[in-house]
């Protein structure tokens, strides 16, 4: 075999479009713009968006385009608008799921900022719901049993730039005040770090000290032992489908017992609003949700729980309501049983599996604020699609109340009391009881 060598070679001025090398298009993407075009996806994203545009002047990027890109985002492990911009604009295969054309140039980073300013979190919701009505229109969505789990993510924020709530000082100016305190009249930074090493008592907590560029960011404690400012996301999966009904972001310094009643509720108002009829029966968590109250109350929605107990020398019942301890018993029996040891391995195995997906495939590790339809939203369609599907399917949208809505009356009277009375319904059941009550 001769050595071959590269040479300069003089553009061609003109190129026909038959002579140009035509690249095989992805399976899965192909596979992908299939489904959504069987359910007219397109359609209904451009209906969504078209309150949030104005007539005349220079056309957006189509939604459906806008969308996609994002899928492309989360499947192909891109962090960031300009990585996902140039990956379309460099990709054949990329550029026909888009639907753009050799000739056409594929939508730049900056516009797709401008779309995600404009467009609010309920639309992205929206889509995420319609995604979850295509999977159950495809009879991949099963959702009577979900497992959920929580993990925590890391704020874009700095731990050096948080300042003390009462007077807005710094860490270091802090210091320096303490120093002055001592004695030291003009420390230097070598004083404040010895004097800081020193200190006894050097808890940093949140009700002291915040961020001043994400005051919601909360200082926590991360998966792998760095204390880092955070966000908490908790994701309820469908333990027969894999598909991620919801997911909640809140706070990191909320405890599972306290998000655990809301991300299940989220997750049977996703179900109800995608038009699906399934209705929520089972939920696997692991121990850090075991609550009495919070079992009793599940179980007053007629949701059986699978919450595996912490170890404890005893427990007295006699200054708690006889519901608390029904509840905790049925709970130990069903946990103890063969079904209950299966639900809690299916939990594990599925709930991580969904976070690695989102978290580190998908690069939604770090939580910007303000951006929860731009970091997790969009991850919701794509998730949700990738997971459930054996081609394809599974991921949901946080969400706070922001409305209310006709449930569907096929609910059990227990789900529809439970959503009448945190403000999701607008027909009130028969005889409303406030022990379903949990504030969102």
């Amino acid at each position: 075999m001769a050595l071959g060598k590269r040479t300069a070679q003089q553009t061609e001025l003109f190129v026909p479009v038959a002579q140009l090398p035509q690249s095989p298009a992805h399976p899965f993407y192909a596979k992908l713009n299939g489904l959504l075009a069987e359910s007219a996806f397109d359609p209904f994203v451009e209906q969504l968006c078209e309150p949030y545009c104005k007539e005349g002047g220079r056309p957006s990027i189509p939604p459906g385009t806008y969308f996609r890109m994002l899928f492309i985002g989360y499947f192909e492990g891109i962090d960031s608008q300009r990585g996902i911009a140039w990956r379309c604009a460099d990709s054949r295969s990329l550029r026909e799921f888009l639907g753009a054309e050799l000739t056409d140039a594929t939508p730049a980073h900056n516009s797709m900022t401008v779309i995600r300013q404009h467009l609010p979190a309920r639309v992205f919701e929206s889509v995420f719901e319609h995604v979850l009505g295509v999977l159950d229109g495809q009879g991949l969505l099963r959702a009577k049993t979900l497992g959920i789990d929580s993990t925590t993510l890391e704020a874009n924020a700095a731990m050096r730039s948080i300042v003390r709530k009462a007077d807005g000082k710094n860490w270091k100016e802090f210091l320096r005040t303490l120093a002055q305190a001592e004695g030291i009249e003009h420390p230097t930074d070598e004083d404040l770090r010895r004097l800081d090493r020193k200190r006894q008592d050097k808890k940093v907590s949140n009700e002291e000290w915040a961020n001043p560029h994400d005051p919601d960011a909360r200082i926590a404690r991360m998966k792998d032992g760095r204390t880092h400012l955070a966000y908490k996301a908790e994701h309820a999966v469908d333990l027969e489908s894999t598909a991620i009904v919801a997911a909640h972001v809140t706070t990191a310094e909320r405890g599972d017992t306290a998000t655990g009643e809301e991300t299940l509720i989220l997750a049977q108002v996703h179900l109800v609003r995608s038009g699906s009829q399934a209705e929520i029966k089972e939920v696997a968590q692991d121990k850090g949700y075991h609550d009495n109250e919070a079992l009793a109350r599940i179980a007053a929605w007629g949701v059986r729980t699978y919450v595996p107990e912490r170890k404890q020398k005893s427990r007295v019942w006699t200054d708690k309501p006889a519901e608390f301890e029904a509840a905790f018993r049925a709970n130990r029996r069903r946990v103890r049983g063969d079904k209950g040891r299966r639900l809690n391995r299916w939990r594990s195995e599925k709930c991580e599996r969904s976070f690695a997906h989102v978290c580190e495939t998908g690069g939604g590790r770090t939580f910007h604020p303000g951006a929860v339809p731009d970091a997790w939203h969009h991850q919701a369609g794509a998730e949700s699609i990738r997971g459930a599907d054996p081609m394809l399917g599974p991921y949901g949208a946080a969400s706070v109340r922001r409305g209310r809505w006709d449930i569907s009356p096929s609910l059990s009277p227990a789900w529809r009391n439970c959503c009448f009375l945190n403000g999701l319904l607008d027909n009130p059941p028969s005889k409303p009881t406030p022990e379903a009550l949990v504030v969102l």
